[in-house]
């Protein structure tokens, strides 16, 4: 699963890396939790722009477009939008559950990350680990987000990360992990045009592991009220997992 994950990377390389029309608002967080705002990148139509002229838009008519919604996906048929939604989705079978079928199909997302935590038991405790590229690098978990309509007539807008199986760094640690889209499939994961499920599950696979390094950390990042640098203070386990 995918539970905890970490954007610390400066706009200006966001907004390039994701092909933004402009550099979004952010500041570094170090524990991003379920239940808190997240930022997001999607396809738009361009009617849904105000300024883009529709002779700009790549084939499609649609736009990237940088938003800010739930960590936890609340879908419209749910009788409690209060209610904390999921926050991950097995790639497998995202595509014929009903809390995730018609995102699955029109409303997919990239999640921006540099980095992820994840929690490997031993013995009588969990261990928190740090996973991230080997150059610490800009990434993106493929994500889905749903809309729905409060009580109060107010939009609730929110997602899920989906995960796949684990890759060889990965199973040492857990199970599952969040499914990282390479950049080249960036564009055919947002194409609204491109619904067919097989295809869509075809670019969820475990990133290759030789890319990607493990380090524990201190259990400071346990709690979700807890930010900034420390987070990734290494744990009393020296060195990294392998």
């Amino acid at each position: 699963m995918c539970g905890r994950f970490t954007l610390r990377t400066d706009p200006k390389t966001v907004a390039e890396h994701f092909g933004l029309p402009e550099l979004p608002l952010l500041e570094p967080r170090y524990n991003i939790a379920p239940g808190q705002p997240v930022d997001i990148v999607r396809a738009v139509p361009v009617a849904a722009l105000d300024g883009v002229a529709a002779d700009t838009a790549p084939p499609g008519g649609s736009r990237r477009e940088w938003s800010r919604v739930q960590w936890g996906l609340v879908p419209q048929w749910a009788k409690n939008p209060a209610e904390a939604g999921w926050i991950n989705a097995r790639a497998e079978t995202a595509a014929a559950r009903p809390a995730f079928r018609a995102a699955f199909r029109y409303r997919r997302c990239l999640v921006p990350a540099d980095g992820f935590y994840e929690w490997k038991r031993l013995d009588r405790r969990k261990q928190p680990y740090f996973i991230r590229f080997r150059d610490d690098r800009l990434f993106a978990f493929a994500g889905l987000w749903e809309s729905r309509e409060t009580e109060d007539g107010s939009a609730l807008e929110s997602c899920a990360i989906l995960t796949t199986g684990p890759n060889a760094l990965m199973s040492q640690i857990h199970d599952r992990m969040p499914a990282i889209l390479p950049p080249q499939f960036y564009a055919e994961w947002l194409n609204p045009a491109l619904q067919d499920p097989a295809a869509l599950q075809g670019l969820l696979r475990p990133y290759p592991a030789d890319e990607m390094e493990a380090f524990p950390v201190g259990d400071y990042v346990n709690a979700p009220v807890h930010e900034g640098p420390r987070c990734l203070e290494r744990g009393e386990i020296a060195g990294s997992l392998f």
